[in-house]
Protein backbone atom coordinates (compact mmCIF):
# COMPACT_ATOMS: atom_id res chain seq x y z
CA UNK A 1 0.00 0.00 0.00
CA UNK A 2 2.69 2.07 1.38
CA UNK A 3 4.34 2.27 -2.43
CA UNK A 4 0.96 2.92 -4.00
CA UNK A 5 0.32 5.92 -2.06
CA UNK A 6 3.40 7.50 -2.49
CA UNK A 7 3.36 7.18 -6.23
CA UNK A 8 -0.52 9.18 -6.29
CA UNK A 9 1.25 11.83 -3.91
CA UNK A 10 3.94 12.40 -5.96
CA UNK A 11 1.83 12.88 -9.22
CA UNK A 12 -0.44 15.23 -7.33
CA UNK A 13 3.01 17.07 -5.88
CA UNK A 14 4.28 19.93 -7.39
CA UNK A 15 7.77 19.90 -5.44
CA UNK A 16 9.62 17.47 -3.18
CA UNK A 17 11.65 18.36 -0.07
CA UNK A 18 13.65 15.45 0.91
CA UNK A 19 15.67 15.17 4.43
CA UNK A 20 17.65 12.53 5.41
CA UNK A 21 18.02 13.76 8.52
CA UNK A 22 21.55 12.73 10.93
CA UNK A 23 23.08 10.20 8.79
CA UNK A 24 24.79 8.77 11.65
CA UNK A 25 21.47 7.45 13.33
CA UNK A 26 21.07 5.32 9.97
CA UNK A 27 22.53 2.26 11.16
CA UNK A 28 22.37 0.65 7.95
CA UNK A 29 24.78 3.49 6.04
CA UNK A 30 26.88 4.23 9.24
CA UNK A 31 28.17 0.67 8.47
CA UNK A 32 28.74 1.09 4.70
CA UNK A 33 31.36 3.01 3.47
CA UNK A 34 30.20 4.30 -0.25
CA UNK A 35 33.35 4.40 -2.92
CA UNK A 36 32.03 8.27 -3.69
CA UNK A 37 30.34 11.23 -2.60
CA UNK A 38 28.06 10.39 -5.46
CA UNK A 39 27.31 6.63 -4.13
CA UNK A 40 26.82 8.34 -1.26
CA UNK A 41 23.83 11.09 -2.14
CA UNK A 42 22.01 7.88 -4.08
CA UNK A 43 21.77 5.91 -0.96
CA UNK A 44 20.50 8.09 1.30
CA UNK A 45 18.17 9.45 -1.68
CA UNK A 46 16.48 5.68 -2.11
CA UNK A 47 17.05 4.64 1.69
CA UNK A 48 14.76 8.02 2.64
CA UNK A 49 12.21 7.58 -0.16
CA UNK A 50 12.05 3.47 0.89
CA UNK A 51 11.50 4.02 4.52
CA UNK A 52 9.13 7.24 3.58
CA UNK A 53 7.34 5.83 1.15
CA UNK A 54 6.63 2.18 3.74
CA UNK A 55 4.79 4.22 6.58
CA UNK A 56 2.49 6.60 4.11
CA UNK A 57 -0.96 5.38 4.84
CA UNK A 58 -4.52 5.21 3.26
CA UNK A 59 -5.55 8.33 4.75
CA UNK A 60 -2.45 10.33 3.57
CA UNK A 61 -2.59 8.84 -0.22
CA UNK A 62 -5.84 11.17 -0.30
CA UNK A 63 -4.24 14.63 0.18
CA UNK A 64 -2.84 16.78 -2.33
CA UNK A 65 0.13 19.14 -1.13
CA UNK A 66 2.06 21.27 -3.07
CA UNK A 67 5.12 20.61 -1.68
CA UNK A 68 5.83 17.20 -0.61
CA UNK A 69 7.92 16.43 2.48
CA UNK A 70 9.71 13.16 2.64
CA UNK A 71 11.88 12.42 5.93
CA UNK A 72 12.61 10.00 8.03
CA UNK A 73 10.88 10.78 11.58
CA UNK A 74 13.80 8.74 13.54
CA UNK A 75 16.74 10.39 11.86
CA UNK A 76 15.51 13.48 12.28
CA UNK A 77 17.96 15.61 14.60
CA UNK A 78 17.71 19.06 15.84
CA UNK A 79 20.35 20.75 17.88
CA UNK A 80 19.83 21.32 21.63
CA UNK A 81 19.71 25.36 22.13
CA UNK A 82 22.01 25.32 24.96
CA UNK A 83 24.50 23.01 22.79
CA UNK A 84 24.81 25.81 20.35
CA UNK A 85 27.48 27.25 20.98
CA UNK A 86 29.99 24.15 21.11
CA UNK A 87 28.78 23.31 17.86
CA UNK A 88 30.03 24.30 13.87
CA UNK A 89 26.98 24.08 11.43
CA UNK A 90 28.52 24.16 8.04
CA UNK A 91 26.79 23.37 4.69
CA UNK A 92 28.08 23.15 1.07
CA UNK A 93 25.27 23.52 -1.55
CA UNK A 94 25.20 22.29 -4.90
CA UNK A 95 22.23 24.01 -7.39
CA UNK A 96 21.76 21.37 -10.01
CA UNK A 97 18.45 22.25 -11.92
CA UNK A 98 17.65 25.97 -10.56
CA UNK A 99 18.52 29.60 -10.76
CA UNK A 100 20.22 31.84 -7.22
CA UNK A 101 16.89 32.60 -5.88
CA UNK A 102 16.62 28.64 -4.48
CA UNK A 103 19.90 29.88 -1.93
CA UNK A 104 17.39 31.59 0.35
CA UNK A 105 14.79 28.28 0.65
CA UNK A 106 18.15 25.96 1.09
CA UNK A 107 19.18 27.60 3.88
CA UNK A 108 16.25 28.30 5.48
CA UNK A 109 15.02 24.95 4.96
CA UNK A 110 18.74 23.92 6.70
CA UNK A 111 17.97 25.99 9.57
CA UNK A 112 14.76 24.23 9.98
CA UNK A 113 15.69 21.10 9.89
CA UNK A 114 18.20 21.67 12.83
CA UNK A 115 16.23 24.02 14.90
CA UNK A 116 18.80 26.99 14.77
CA UNK A 117 18.83 30.55 13.88
CA UNK A 118 21.52 30.58 11.25
CA UNK A 119 24.32 28.67 9.79
CA UNK A 120 27.83 29.43 10.51
CA UNK A 121 29.63 28.59 6.56
CA UNK A 122 28.14 27.98 3.55
CA UNK A 123 30.05 26.84 0.86
CA UNK A 124 28.43 27.08 -2.79
CA UNK A 125 29.91 24.74 -5.64
CA UNK A 126 29.67 26.54 -9.13
CA UNK A 127 26.51 25.73 -10.73
CA UNK A 128 26.42 24.01 -13.70
CA UNK A 129 27.33 25.87 -16.86
CA UNK A 130 26.79 24.71 -20.46
CA UNK A 131 29.53 23.06 -22.47
CA UNK A 132 31.99 25.10 -23.91
CA UNK A 133 31.80 27.69 -21.56
CA UNK A 134 33.98 29.42 -19.25
CA UNK A 135 33.03 29.62 -15.60
CA UNK A 136 33.16 33.61 -15.32
CA UNK A 137 32.23 36.09 -12.84
CA UNK A 138 29.29 37.21 -14.09
CA UNK A 139 27.78 34.03 -13.71
CA UNK A 140 28.74 33.85 -10.12
CA UNK A 141 27.34 36.97 -8.88
CA UNK A 142 23.46 36.78 -8.62
CA UNK A 143 24.79 33.52 -6.49
CA UNK A 144 26.96 35.94 -4.41
CA UNK A 145 24.65 38.10 -4.18
CA UNK A 146 22.15 36.04 -2.66
CA UNK A 147 24.77 34.74 -0.06
CA UNK A 148 25.69 38.41 0.60
CA UNK A 149 21.92 38.83 1.59
CA UNK A 150 21.77 36.13 3.64
CA UNK A 151 24.75 37.10 5.51
CA UNK A 152 22.88 40.47 6.31
CA UNK A 153 20.24 39.44 7.78
CA UNK A 154 22.07 37.37 9.96
CA UNK A 155 21.05 33.42 8.24
CA UNK A 156 24.76 32.94 7.35
CA UNK A 157 28.25 33.70 9.34
CA UNK A 158 30.61 33.22 6.92
CA UNK A 159 30.64 32.40 3.08
CA UNK A 160 33.16 30.37 0.90
CA UNK A 161 33.21 29.41 -2.98
CA UNK A 162 34.63 26.00 -4.34
CA UNK A 163 36.70 24.97 -7.31
CA UNK A 164 37.60 29.13 -8.07
CA UNK A 165 41.16 28.88 -9.84
CA UNK A 166 43.52 32.21 -8.54
CA UNK A 167 42.09 34.67 -11.07
CA UNK A 168 38.60 33.99 -10.37
CA UNK A 169 38.94 34.14 -6.75
CA UNK A 170 40.68 37.54 -7.08
CA UNK A 171 37.57 38.85 -9.10
CA UNK A 172 35.05 37.41 -6.92
CA UNK A 173 37.60 39.07 -4.11
CA UNK A 174 37.39 42.06 -5.48
CA UNK A 175 34.15 42.63 -6.52
CA UNK A 176 32.16 41.38 -3.84
CA UNK A 177 30.97 43.22 -0.62
CA UNK A 178 30.55 39.93 1.55
CA UNK A 179 34.64 38.72 1.10
CA UNK A 180 34.83 35.13 0.55
CA UNK A 181 36.11 33.09 3.58
CA UNK A 182 36.52 30.24 1.93
CA UNK A 183 38.01 28.88 -1.27
CA UNK A 184 37.77 24.41 -1.95
CA UNK A 185 40.55 22.95 -3.97
CA UNK A 186 39.39 19.66 -5.46
CA UNK A 187 42.72 17.23 -4.90
CA UNK A 188 41.41 14.91 -7.63
CA UNK A 189 42.64 17.47 -10.45
CA UNK A 190 45.26 18.63 -8.70
CA UNK A 191 47.82 17.21 -6.17
CA UNK A 192 49.25 20.11 -4.94
CA UNK A 193 48.01 23.56 -4.54
CA UNK A 194 49.00 26.13 -7.12
CA UNK A 195 51.57 28.59 -6.04
CA UNK A 196 49.61 31.97 -7.04
CA UNK A 197 46.07 30.36 -5.52
CA UNK A 198 48.11 29.44 -2.29
CA UNK A 199 49.61 33.16 -2.13
CA UNK A 200 46.24 35.19 -3.18
CA UNK A 201 44.62 33.23 0.24
CA UNK A 202 47.21 33.81 2.37
CA UNK A 203 47.46 37.54 1.39
CA UNK A 204 43.38 37.94 1.52
CA UNK A 205 42.80 35.60 4.86
CA UNK A 206 41.14 32.55 2.36
CA UNK A 207 41.38 29.39 3.91
CA UNK A 208 41.68 26.70 1.45
CA UNK A 209 40.06 23.50 1.64
CA UNK A 210 40.28 20.43 -0.08
CA UNK A 211 37.28 18.10 -1.69
CA UNK A 212 36.53 15.13 -3.37
CA UNK A 213 33.24 15.87 -4.78
CA UNK A 214 32.49 15.30 -8.51
CA UNK A 215 31.47 18.80 -11.01
CA UNK A 216 28.04 16.69 -10.64
CA UNK A 217 27.27 15.99 -7.18
CA UNK A 218 23.78 14.42 -8.25
CA UNK A 219 22.43 14.95 -11.91
CA UNK A 220 19.10 14.97 -13.50
CA UNK A 221 19.29 11.49 -14.97
CA UNK A 222 21.04 10.20 -11.85
CA UNK A 223 18.25 11.31 -9.24
CA UNK A 224 15.06 9.84 -11.76
CA UNK A 225 16.89 6.36 -11.70
CA UNK A 226 16.89 6.18 -7.78
CA UNK A 227 13.24 7.92 -7.85
CA UNK A 228 12.40 5.25 -10.05
CA UNK A 229 14.25 2.17 -8.20
CA UNK A 230 12.81 3.60 -4.92
CA UNK A 231 8.96 4.02 -6.02
CA UNK A 232 7.53 1.53 -8.63
CA UNK A 233 5.94 2.80 -11.40
CA UNK A 234 6.31 6.85 -10.64
CA UNK A 235 6.53 9.30 -13.40
CA UNK A 236 10.51 9.32 -12.56
CA UNK A 237 10.77 11.70 -15.73
CA UNK A 238 8.64 14.47 -14.94
CA UNK A 239 11.01 15.26 -11.76
CA UNK A 240 14.13 17.58 -11.55
CA UNK A 241 16.59 17.91 -8.82
CA UNK A 242 16.84 22.05 -8.27
CA UNK A 243 19.55 21.69 -5.41
CA UNK A 244 21.31 20.00 -3.08
CA UNK A 245 22.74 20.65 0.42
CA UNK A 246 25.25 18.81 2.52
CA UNK A 247 25.65 19.86 6.33
CA UNK A 248 27.43 19.02 9.06
CA UNK A 249 27.37 19.52 12.85
CA UNK A 250 31.23 19.54 13.91
CA UNK A 251 31.76 19.66 17.73
CA UNK A 252 34.57 22.65 17.70
CA UNK A 253 36.38 21.86 20.67
CA UNK A 254 36.59 17.95 19.35
CA UNK A 255 36.35 18.33 15.96
CA UNK A 256 34.15 15.30 15.33
CA UNK A 257 31.05 15.11 13.53
CA UNK A 258 28.02 15.07 15.51
CA UNK A 259 25.93 15.18 12.68
CA UNK A 260 25.84 14.35 8.51
CA UNK A 261 22.67 14.68 6.58
CA UNK A 262 21.07 16.09 2.79
CA UNK A 263 18.26 17.54 1.89
CA UNK A 264 17.18 17.38 -1.69
CA UNK A 265 14.54 20.03 -3.43
CA UNK A 266 13.08 18.64 -6.60
CA UNK A 267 10.15 19.97 -8.73
CA UNK A 268 7.62 18.38 -10.95
CA UNK A 269 7.39 19.17 -14.69
CA UNK A 270 4.04 18.01 -15.57
CA UNK A 271 3.30 17.68 -19.43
Amino acid sequence: MGTESARALLERAGRLTLQTGNLLNWGCLRKKCPATPSEEVRDCIQKTLTEWSSKICQDQNQETLEVLECTVAQAIEKINPEERDELKVSAKLFIVGSNASSIRDAADLACSALGVAQLDSVIIAPPPIEDGTNLSLEYLQPYWKELENLVQNKKIVAIGTSDLDKTLLEQLYLWAQVKPSSNQVNLASCCVMPPDLTAFAKECDIQLLTHNDPKELLCEASFQEVLQESIQNVKANEWIPLWLLRYSVIVKSRGIIKSKGYIIQAKRNAS
